[in-house]
């Protein structure tokens, strides 16, 4: 029997709107796709959004590549790392390969009988669990960060913009001066902005997420050199080539992975390898994902390349209703993945697509 994979555009509003320096976002526009093969339902999750501000990458551009480029690499169902490398005849557009290429796990994973994590193999068994935290008035965002410390988890990150670091950043440790804490930029900052980074050494940073721009490698290797807080990169790193030239010019100590930005689950483990071989630091990251995306990162953050606590909050942070019945829970800081074949999650189909916008057929 023919594969059945059709995409769904699914909205689902943010229980608060969440700010960066690239704006606000009141919802999640997610591309949901589901594969049926072999007795076999699968699913994945594209981290595009409706416009190009993390990534050049959006939900168009990804629908497009999918349908007219990828679409024909996945037909007969290929081993991932198969999938990858066909897929590079087409440069860039690594989320759009990504929500393929974990599709792919997902669905072997099922055939095998096995969870995903244990698929995988190297897996601890859990994730250490961090927080990521919007901008917001001053006060608000301490609130949060102090609910966030009662709840147990064992990072908290904020978000920054030049303006307002030493408003919130000085706020936060005058109330928490000891908890674990780190702030993202997401690339707001430039190397002429080197005095302002060099004075938040103050604030004894865990480290400092992405402050350059989103394909610097060089400058960020100048200001690492400068400043005493440690240097995450985040959008730089595009692939293992990228995170090995990081390392190699100086430019990181630790790396924050989103699978959907490097092209799904086999750069993800390459990328970490190299981290680890270097003495650098690695956790997972997220990008606002509904269940299904965020089982796929929890999977990958329990394995034992993964040291540092990453952004895999339970959904009810998110969304008042997530399109999963098992939403994730976390106990002391940490989150178990899914015990069942694959990512594990229980979808309900029916609030899927009651929430859809659209829907595709793409094989």
């Amino acid at each position: 029997m023919k594969p059945r994979l059709n995409c769904f555009e699914v909205v689902l509003p943010f229980k608060v709107p969440f700010t960066t320096s690239f704006g606000t976002q009141s919802e999640r526009h997610a591309l949901l796709f589901r594969l049926e093969a072999d007795g076999v339902v699968a699913y994945s999750e594209c981290v595009t959004d409706v416009g190009p501000h993390y990534s050049y990458e959006d939900n168009y551009t990804a629908i497009h590549i999918i349908r007219e480029y990828l679409a024909k690499f996945i037909e007969d169902l290929p081993d991932p790392k198969v999938f990858l490398e066909r897929s590079e005849a087409v440069k860039g557009h690594n989320m759009a390969k990504a929500a393929f290429e974990m599709l792919l796990w997902d669905y072997h994973s099922k055939l095998s009988g096995k969870p995903i994590h244990e698929y995988m193999s190297g897996s601890k068994g859990y994730a250490d669990v961090g927080i990521s935290i919007g901008m917001d008035k001053v006060e608000k965002v301490v609130a949060r960060v102090g609910e966030a410390i009662q709840r147990g988890y064992r990072r908290v990150k904020v978000k920054i913009e030049r303006g307002r670091e030493h408003e919130i950043l000085g706020a936060i440790r005058e109330v928490y001066p000891e908890i674990p804490l780190t702030a993202d930029a997401n690339c707001d900052y430039r190397i002429k902005d080197i005095e302002i980074l060099k004075s938040l050494d103050r604030y004894n940073l865990v480290y400092l997420e992405q402050p350059l721009d989103h394909d610097d490698l060089v400058d960020h290797a100048k200001l690492r050199k400068q400043i005493s807080t440690p240097i995450c990169l985040d959008e730089s790193i595009t692939s293992p080539d990228k995170a090995r030239k990081a390392f190699e010019i100086g430019a990181a100590d630790v790396v924050n992975i989103k699978p959907g930005r490097v092209g799904g689950f086999t750069n993800s483990l390459e990328i970490a390898r190299i981290a680890r071989d270097q003495g650098g630091h690695v956790w997972v990251g997220g990008m606002l994902e509904t269940g299904i995306g965020r089982a796929f990162n929890v999977a990958l953050a329990s394995h034992s390349l993964v040291d540092y606590p990453g952004d895999t909050s339970p959904n009810d942070k998110y969304f008042e209703q997530d399109i999963v019945k098992n939403p994730f829970k976390m106990i002391d800081g940490r989150i178990k993945p899914n015990t069942g074949p694959g990512i594990g999650v229980d979808v309900d189909l029916d609030y899927l697509i009651k929430v859809s916008i659209k829907m595709t057929r793409i094989v």
